[in-house]
C-alpha cells in the first residue's frame, strides 16, 4: 500500500519540487499552502508522515506540531530557514522526528523520509514486558502502561526508553544515542538527549527503572539481574 505524505509549506515552488520527488519515490502526496489549510486537511485525513514548515503566516509550524503530537505519533519532519541550535532543540522537544534547514537537498529529503517511514512501519508486532518495572511497553501500540494507566510519552521519549530497555546495563554517550534513537548523527544538539532523559525520569518515577547518569560519559539503564 502506498504511504501518504502531507506537505505543509507556504513556498509554492519548494512544495511543488518536494511533491515531484516524493511522488517519483511512490508516495501519495497532499499539499497545503499554509498552516490553516494544513490543519483543515488533518481534521479529515490521516497521513503516514508530515513535512511541516515552521515559519508560516497565520498558524505557524510549532502550533501545528503540538496538535499533531497531542493526538498521535505520526512522524513529522520540520523544515525552516532558521538553523539556530535552540530552534532545532525546541522542535525536537516538541516531538518532531527530524529537522531540515533550507535550502533543502531533495536527495537528503528522500533519504530522511524513507528512514522515518521504514522506522514507523517495522517491528509492528513486538512487545516488551518489564514485570519488575511495574509496567508494560507495547511497541505495536507505542504505549507505556502502568497497571491500567497510560503514561504519556513523546515519540522520542518512547523510542529512547525502548532503546535503553533493549540495551540495559550498557553505557551510551549522547552522540551514540542521537545516532541510534534519532536515526542519524545530529551533531551539535546533544543537549536534547539530556532533556529527554530528564523527562523520562520524571514520567517514570513510579517504577523501579534506574536510568543512571554516568558522569563524563553518558547514560545507562541499570537493571538488576
Amino acid at each position: 500500500m502506498q504511504k501518504k505524505i502531507l506537505i505543509v509549506e507556504d513556498e509554492k515552488k519548494l512544495s511543488q519540487i518536494m511533491s515531484l520527488y516524493l511522488e517519483k519515490e511512490g508516495y501519495l502526496v497532499t499539499t497545503a499552502q499554509d498552516g490553516l489549510e494544513g490543519e483543515n486537511i488533518l481534521t479529515e485525513h490521516t497521513f503516514d508522515l508530515i513535512i511541516l514548515d515552521v515559519m508560516m503566516p497565520g498558524i505557524d509550524g510549532w502550533s501545528i506540531l503540538r496538535k499533531i503530537k497531542s493526538k498521535n505519533n505520526t512522524p513529522v519532519i520540520l523544515t525552516t530557514a532558521r538553523g539556530e541550535e535552540e530552534d532545532r532543540i525546541f522542535g525536537l522537544e516538541l516531538g518532531a522526528d527530524d529537522y531540515m534547514v533550507k535550502p533543502i537537498s531533495m536527495r537528503e529529503l528522500i533519504l530522511r523520509v524513507n528512514l522515518r517511514i521504514k522506522s514507523t512501519f517495522t517491528n509492528k508486532n513486538k512487545q516488551i514486558i518489564l514485570a519488575d518495572a511495574d509496567m508494560i511497553i507495547d511497541e505495536n501500540k507505542r504505549e507505556v502502561v502502568e497497571k491500567s494507566h497510560i503514561i504519556n510519552l513523546t515519540p522520542k521519549e518512547f523510542d529512547l526508553l525502548v532503546f535503553f530497555c533493549k540495551n540495559s546495563n550498557q553505557v551510551f554517550n549522547r552522540s551514540h544515542l542521537l545516532d541510534k534513537v534519532w536515526g542519524y548523527d545530529f551533531s551539535g544538539d546533544t543537549r536534547t538527549v539530556d532533556t529527554h532523559v530528564k523527562n523520562l525520569r520524571e514520567k517514570l518515577s513510579f517504577c523501579s527503572l534506574n536510568l543512571k547518569t554516568i558522569w563524563g560519559v553518558g547514560y545507562k539503564l541499570e537493571v538488576n539481574s
